[in-house]
């Protein structure tokens, strides 16, 4: 139940998905009760059920990805550390990297700092008001020194979806490296690293992937080498001071979450069960049904892709007239319906939409989301333009 006593309608899936699959609690518990030793660190039974978790997620992982060696894929505590570990992990004094206007700041930040630190330039290829990227304005934008490519699979904000396969193929072209931050597509839209020429893909568990909070992961081209963002225990090559170069240990020091882990798996592998492309299309109804809703709606400007054009599962949009953070109050509070509200950790996705001044309410249906409670939220949003504009 929400504070309002009402039944809570989730639609913050863009942030965290939920409900999740059954299976995901239930995998956690049995780990916890029957596989808690650290894993790779002994040789006992419960220490090697502990390790095939770890190689049983990387596969299934593998499998959705289309990754060749599972190996490939280092577990993270979310897609924020997964970009720290590409990004600081590559750059050098000098480079020249180049992202988009729609990133998150998991990438813009790491970015920026490295500015500081390291001397790196950055250029971000603004897109329009509606998420769309033009491409020639990313190949104008390459350097001698450009070194990566970074781009949001999807806008966290918009919902655009980027064209990830023709901006690989540039980046391949052009002998870049091409880092994917799939915050909002893993899970949801198909991914394929080899026929997309991705080097780097992040990935949050806790999303789309139907898995706890505190999981995600990168995946690392075999033709590519990081610098490790942390140092320590792997519980190989012990008896050495330098951090093993083997995968996955050498991205993958310390005790793993590995409860959290045994969860990601059972909702990759409901993931894969459903397959993507029913869970695709399924969110898209839904998101197609609240978009036609909203704009039925007086005062209200919906952001990103038009009607019936590609988008994610997420709406974000403005009232005329009412601060986001207080709808998004009186959704909770008297309706029970969960949204975010805000300028959702991308500035400059703001700049491209134009509303940088306001922020934005955003929506995000998930796969489990019904289709009465789309008419709840759509109710609920008009009753509060109504109060608003009498």
């Amino acid at each position: 139940m929400s504070e309002s006593n009402k039944p809570l309608i989730y639609m913050d899936n863009a942030a965290t998905s939920w409900p999740k699959p059954p299976g995901v609690a239930e995998a956690m518990a049995r780990c916890l009760e029957e596989s808690s030793a650290n894993p790779g660190r002994g040789s006992h039974t419960m220490a090697v059920r502990a390790s095939r978790i770890l190689f049983e997620g990387r596969k299934r992982l593998a499998r959705l990805f289309r990754v060749a060696n599972p190996n490939d894929i280092a577990f993270t505590l979310n897609a924020t550390h997964a970009l720290n570990m590409a990004i600081q992990g590559l750059l050098q004094p000098g480079d020249h990297v180049i992202a988009t206007s729609l990133e998150h700041n998991s990438i813009r930040r790491p970015l920026e700092a490295l500015r500081r630190t390291r001397g790196i330039e950055v250029t971000y290829v603004p897109t329009d008001d509606r998420g769309r990227l033009d491409l020639d304005r990313v190949e104008a934008a390459v350097q001698s020194r450009t070194r990566l490519l970074a781009a949001t699979h999807s806008s966290n904000l918009l919902g655009s979806i980027l064209p990830v396969q023709e901006l690989g193929a540039l980046a391949r072209g052009r002998g870049i490296r091409f880092l994917v931050d799939a915050s909002q597509s893993a899970g949801v839209l198909p991914i394929d690293v080899e026929f997309m020429n991705i080097d780097l893909l992040a990935f949050p568990g806790h999303k789309g992937l139907m898995g706890p909070q505190g999981t995600g992961g990168l995946y690392v081209s075999p033709e590519l080498e990081l610098e490790p963002l942390l140092y320590g225990g792997t519980g190989s090559r012990s008896e050495s001071p330098e951090q093993p170069t083997v995968r996955p240990d050498r991205y993958e020091a310390g005790t793993p979450n590995t409860v959290g882990i045994a969860g990601l798996t059972a909702g990759v592998e409901f993931v894969l069960g459903e397959t993507v492309e029913k869970i695709q299309a399924r969110e898209k109804t839904m998101t197609d049904k609240l978009m036609e809703g909203l704009l039925g709606l007086p005062g209200i400007k919906v952001l990103g892709p038009e009607l019936g054009e590609d988008r994610t599962a997420i709406v974000s949009f403005v009232i005329e007239g009412i601060d986001p953070s207080e709808t998004a109050f009186i959704l909770d509070q008297q309706f029970g319906i969960a949204v975010r509200s805000g300028f959702h950790c991308t500035p400059l996705g703001h700049e491209s939409a134009g509303t940088t001044e306001t922020g934005a309410v955003r929506a995000s249906p998930g796969y489990f989301t019904a289709e009465s409670e789309i008419v709840s939220f759509i109710d609920a949003v008009g009753e509060i333009v109504k109060a608003y504009r009498s």
